[in-house]
């Protein structure tokens, strides 16, 4: 199978943004992913999945935990900075959960202690159990479809013509 083609396919599947963070020594260390997923209610578990060649791989293996903040619609920029593809230097604005660094304005963030970790492909599966959350229930998300960022309106149109 075509490397090209798996990432058009996967790009189908709309997924909302979010930035991780984690923090050590005093230092803020953050990624943008959009491979997140819940993963059991009792207990409270998360997943996320970070590449072998990902900074922020050994960082988390390192901190032992993580935050995870899901990007409202205008926080594009914020996702942005993250994925490296601002070419100004600009600094993230956070708020505190739990003690541990979430971005500010996110629809919601959590924070979570890893449980468990597994090698799969050329990625590494974090699970976090949740240890504190918190949301905004009025703001809209930011989702990334077919390699672009959209809103939900954009996203409904795109899709419905």
């Amino acid at each position: 199978m075509d490397d090209r083609l798996f990432r058009n396919v996967m790009g189908t599947f709309a997924t909302g943004v979010t930035v991780i963070t984690t923090e050590i020594d005093g230092d803020i260390h953050g990624m943008t992913a959009n491979a997140f997923m819940s993963v059991s209610l009792h207990p409270k578990l998360v997943l996320i999945s970070i590449g072998e060649k990902a900074k922020m791989r050994e960082r988390i293996k390192k901190s032992k935990t993580y935050a995870v903040s899901f990007l409202a619609e205008e926080q594009k920029e914020v996702s942005m900075l993250f994925a490296g593809q601002l070419k100004e230097k600009r600094e993230a604005e956070f708020d505190r959960l739990n003690g541990m660094p979430v971005i500010k304005g996110a629809i919601a963030s959590l924070t979570c202690n890893v449980v468990a970790e597994y090698e799969a492909g050329d990625h590494t599966l974090f699970i976090g159990e949740v240890t504190d959350m918190r949301f905004q229930e009025e703001a809209e998300p930011l989702i990334f479809y077919q390699g672009k960022y959209r809103g939900l309106k954009a996203l409904k149109e795109s899709i419905s013509s």
